[in-house]
């Protein structure tokens, strides 16, 4: 399994790159994010990390610049029914993984079906899948959480307590913050109420 490649840039364009490690050029499809984070030329150094696909007649090296790239390219083909590394690469040429992530988290398929290749059932269907799989949306819905503050959190999670799902919670106290950016948790709480009624 070839987990990383560094080496000189012979060749490069949007959806791929070869890299020469040792004399051996390397043919590996990258996604637009990581071409435009590398911005790589000929003769440069890059640094890739990389996934080895291999099915019965394909063998294809993919390459990202984060891990973060890597890590959602490999759940969406290991995880999600139905998507394989063209549809996950489109997701990644097509969205930023931060992006991406609270679309699923907030539930919000018409964003997602935006990117070009990936239509409503499909966008659908990923949101369903990884909801589904255990602890993947938590995650990455607590990632979201501790960026926001304890105010919104605390009220959040009350309105879900109170059996809102949790993108309808945050759609509420989003917008009652926005209108009253001092607002105690109580007060969020009680507008968010009279929002979902």
């Amino acid at each position: 399994m070839i987990a990383a490649l560094k080496g000189e840039v012979w060749e490069a364009l949007p959806n791929r790159l070869v890299i020469g490690c040792g004399g051996v050029g390397y043919l590996v499809h990258v996604p637009i994010s990581t071409f435009d984070k590398l911005n790589p030329f000929k003769g440069s150094e890059v640094f890739l990390k990389t996934y080895m696909y291999v099915r019965e007649n394909i063998q294809k090296l993919f390459g990202f610049a984060t891990d973060e790239e890597r890590d959602l390219f490999l759940l969406l083909i290991e995880r999600v029914s139905g998507i394989g590394p063209s549809i996950a690469m489109a997701i990644l040429s097509g969205m930023p993984v931060e992006e991406f992530k609270r679309h699923v988290v907030q539930e919000d398929s018409a964003e997602l079906s935006r990117i070009k290749g990936l239509g409503k059932k499909t966008a659908e269907r990923i949101i369903l899948e990884l909801k589904d799989k255990v602890g993947v949306v938590e995650s990455w819905d607590a990632e979201e959480a501790g960026s926001s503050n304890d105010v919104s959190r605390d009220a959040e999670l009350a309105l879900i307590a109170l059996g809102y799902k949790q993108a309808e919670a945050r759609k509420a106290v989003g917008g009652v913050r926005k209108a009253n950016p001092t607002a105690s948790v109580d007060d969020l709480i009680r507008e968010g109420l009279r929002a979902l009624s």
